[in-house]
């Protein structure tokens, strides 16, 4: 049944997702994406064009050329430095990423976002990793500085946007993707500095992030660093199973039994309260109760349960039976045959109507890589064509 499940998602990704975004999602001339489409593929202007979702783009399609060698390989890779060049021709202003531009494709918004510099971090490595264009590794070195000379602040972390606002809500996401994007940037490049800022990443986790009585991991907070009064109780399960995955991956390059442990109770919180015995991954929960305050279900968090369920150390029966479980269901309630996805579900797992936004196939795809990857590397006996 497994073998089975994966074989479909995996073609759902590299024979129907990627050919189809490569297709209709991406500017013919320019080479960059579109911010969102239709459900038949057209274009659905969204009054920007985000750096993130051209990094989360570009990062996708290298990756998708490093991991399994099809037949639209040669299409993927084609499309990786148009989309590079105009990346760093049209985001990249007076020494510092710009957040957006117009449907126009003049400039929008010069703020630099922490959330979307953690892609330019994850997409260049990979990037590099294809192409070897030496322009990745200087601009990855860039941004680095950029972030610890004009964004890191006193107490720990990074501010939100630049120019700074000292008085802004602090969040954990833009972090977990910082650290996300720095492994990449090490494995990429073995650069100490980029382990280093690995490590102060994960010191945030024990510090603030992680909230050792109800074993639950936060996601708003003041600026000191407090739980934030009014949304401080909000907890999202997709993230934990984020974070499972990027401790695990981090503990690779910096072992610490410590962090591992935070990774297992975390694993033990979402799995306990996070998923919906009707199928799926609830949107949150309440930190404190630890019950369901929104039972719908967007498409992200099921494709980090999957990245979660191959690294944390359970028995390989139940990790084949949670892999099987939640192929199936996103199989019959979020993949559909056209190549396009259903972004969200209700709490009855009835879709909703929304367009394919430019940043979710990174989800889809990374969930469906990692699975394919550690059923590859644990079923010696099957071969996945």
């Amino acid at each position: 049944m497994l073998d089975s499940a994966i074989l479909d998602c995996q073609s759902f990704v590299f024979s129907k997702l990627l050919p189809n975004w490569a297709k209709y999602g991406l500017d013919d001339s320019l080479g960059y994406s579109y911010e969102s489409l239709h459900q038949d593929w057209t274009i659905k202007p969204m009054g920007r064009i985000r750096l993130l979702t051209q990094c989360r783009q570009l990062y996708t399609f290298s990756h998708a050329c490093l991991s399994n060698p099809t037949e639209n390989s040669k299409l993927f890779e084609a499309k990786l430095q148009p989309l590079f060049d105009f990346i760093l021709e049209r985001y990249y202003q007076d020494n510092r990423w710009i957040f957006s531009l117009n449907d126009d494709l003049s400039t929008q918004n010069t703020d630099s976002d922490a959330y979307a510099l953690a892609f330019v971090l994850l997409s260049f490595s990979f990037y590099y990793r294809v192409t070897k264009d030496k322009r990745a590794l200087e601009y990855i070195a860039k941004t680095h500085y950029f972030l610890h000379d004009k964004m890191a602040a006193s107490n720990g972390g990074f501010f939100e946007s630049y120019p700074i606002n000292k008085e802004q809500i602090r969040r954990q996401n833009p972090h977990m993707h910082l650290l996300e994007g720095y492994i990449a940037a090490y494995e990429a490049t073995q650069q100490n500095e980029y382990k280093d800022a690995i490590a102060m990443l994960l010191s945030l986790v024990e510090a603030h992030f992680f909230d050792k009585k109800n074993k639950t991991l936060r996601e708003f907070y003041t600026p000191d660093w407090q739980w934030h009064p009014e949304t401080g109780h909000q907890v999202e399960p997709g993230h934990h199973f984020e974070w499972v995955w990027l401790l695990y991956k981090a503990n690779t390059i910096l072992p610490n039994t410590e962090y591992t442990d935070i990774a297992q109770q975390l694993w033990l919180t979402a799995t306990r309260h996070g998923i919906d015995p009707n199928g799926g991954i609830y949107n949150q929960i309440d930190g404190n109760t630890l019950l369901a305050t929104d039972k719908e279900k967007r498409i992200w968090p099921i494709t980090e349960y999957l990245k979660a369920i191959t690294v944390i150390p359970i028995g390989l029966e139940e990790k084949r039976f949670r892999l099987t479980q939640a192929c199936e269901f996103m199989l019959d309630n979020y993949l559909l045959s056209t190549g396009g996805w259903n972004e969200y579900l209700d709490q009855d797992n009835a879709p909703k109507s929304y367009p394919l936004s430019g940043t979710t196939s990174y989800h889809i795809f990374l969930g469906i890589t990692e699975m394919l990857t550690w059923f590859k590397l644990n079923n010696s006996h099957h071969e996945l064509d």
